[in-house]
């Protein structure tokens, strides 16, 4: 799990889009693992509905691992660290894939993300922990830049499948791509921006490489007429969402409090 999902990088990919079998580059961009018992559903294009069945699906991805779940299972009993360790855990000391998920699961709900500088200031109530830089920019991100339409706290993440209007005509076609409903192409899931500072590129598939460019599309790039365009998205189709330089320069410090 650790080549895509690196720790220093808050458990995400630096790469662009991140790499599987081979050295076979995937589509997409693995994202940061954080907060994640909390979410609803898994994968970019939302197609695993808890933690244990997002577990189930790299192993056999041909353009991920390309293995098999009796191979794993066999490997692992093979060592001397692992039977012990899932005796400890289930009982005996029996390995299948059902069993690795459930720990894999229960590993991921123990990454939890708290205490940042936004925690300090809004939870704690220490009004030294944001500059007034920072503090404008908590100011716009919650009202006029729309920010917290979808990225709402304490988990700054939207518990949908949203086309936020990246491309007019949608080259990944995201939730679409495995349900093939029109309503859902170019739709994906809402990421969280906790440590946002630390998980670029991003995007589902890493276009941008830096926060300012995120800003920079919000500001004047969203693709207002892409069909399946979501609904938080109103305020930029009627216009709505104007930023200067200085409110741009401030959103991106206030995201890095995150």
């Amino acid at each position: 799990c650790a080549s895509c999902h690196v720790q220093r990088f808050a458990f995400s990919d630096p790469r662009t889009r991140s790499m599987g079998m081979g050295g076979t580059m995937g589509e997409r961009n693995a994202p940061a693992i954080q907060n994640v018992a909390w979410d609803h559903f898994f994968f970019w294009d939302a197609r695993a509905l808890s933690i244990e069945l997002q577990a189930f699906a790299p192993v056999t991805g041909h353009a991920e691992m390309g293995s098999h779940w009796n191979e794993v299972a066999e490997r692992l009993r093979r060592t001397a660290v692992y039977p012990p360790l899932f005796a400890a855990a289930f009982g005996d000391n029996g390995i299948d894939s059902m069993r690795v998920a459930f720990a894999l699961a229960q590993f991921e709900r123990t990454m939890i993300s708290l205490s940042s500088r936004f925690d300090r200031y809004f939870h704690e109530g220490d009004s030294t922990a944001l500059t007034l830089s920072e503090k404008r920019g908590k100011d716009l991100f919650f009202t006029r830049a729309n920010c917290a339409d979808c990225h709402s706290p304490p988990l700054f993440k939207g518990h949908e499948v949203q086309n936020i209007g990246l491309d007019s005509t949608p080259v990944d076609l995201g939730m679409g791509g495995r349900t093939h409903i029109v309503w859902h192409m170019g739709r994906f899931k809402t990421p969280s921006l906790r440590n946002i500072a630390a998980t670029a590129p991003y995007m589902h598939d890493g276009r941008f490489a830096t926060l300012e460019q995120v800003v920079d599309f919000y500001a004047d790039d969203v693709n207002t007429n892409s069909p399946t365009l979501h609904v938080h998205m109103q305020p930029w189709v009627k216009g709505e969402v104007r930023l200067s330089t200085q409110d741009r320069a401030d959103l991106v410090a206030f995201l890095k409090t995150l």
